[in-house]
């Protein structure tokens, strides 16, 4: 025997049950895209986070690159000046008997360090503590 088709009603009319199935379907619809946007958005938060470290790293070096190059303009101007003035005063102090058994070198302009990290600040010589006595 051959299937026979149903026939649909003529007149669809919604019932609660349909209004019931609907509203779920948009509750999970809700669910998934409500699941998907905080993927979305802590994705987009790990982007910009990267970003800004990216330019925050390309801020400081143009700043380093900046004081390195002010820095090589104006030691030498600073070398320069400091031989002025000792070869001026050389003969005022030579005139009032203060001037050095041993004259101090040139000061040398310093090498600029690509990165500054590796430097550290000078130890402080610890001097033992006295102890006092009383009588």
């Amino acid at each position: 025997m051959a299937a026979t088709k149903r026939k649909t009603p003529a007149n669809r009319e919604t019932s609660l049950r349909h209004v019931w199935l609907a509203g779920l379907g948009l509750a999970v619809l809700a669910r998934r895209q409500a699941l998907t946007a905080g993927d979305r958005v802590a994705g987009q938060a790990d982007e910009l986070k990267r970003r800004a470290l990216a330019l925050a790293d390309d801020a400081r070096a143009n700043v380093i690159g900046g004081l390195d190059l002010v820095r090589g303009q104006v030691e030498p101007k600073v070398v320069q000046f400091s031989a002025e003035v000792e070869a001026r005063l050389t003969p005022v102090l030579d005139k009032l008997g203060l001037k050095d058994a041993t004259p101090k070198p040139a000061r040398k302009a310093r090498k600029s360090a690509g990165k500054r990290g590796g430097r550290t600040a000078s130890a402080k010589k610890v001097q033992p503590r006295r102890s006092t006595r009383r009588a």
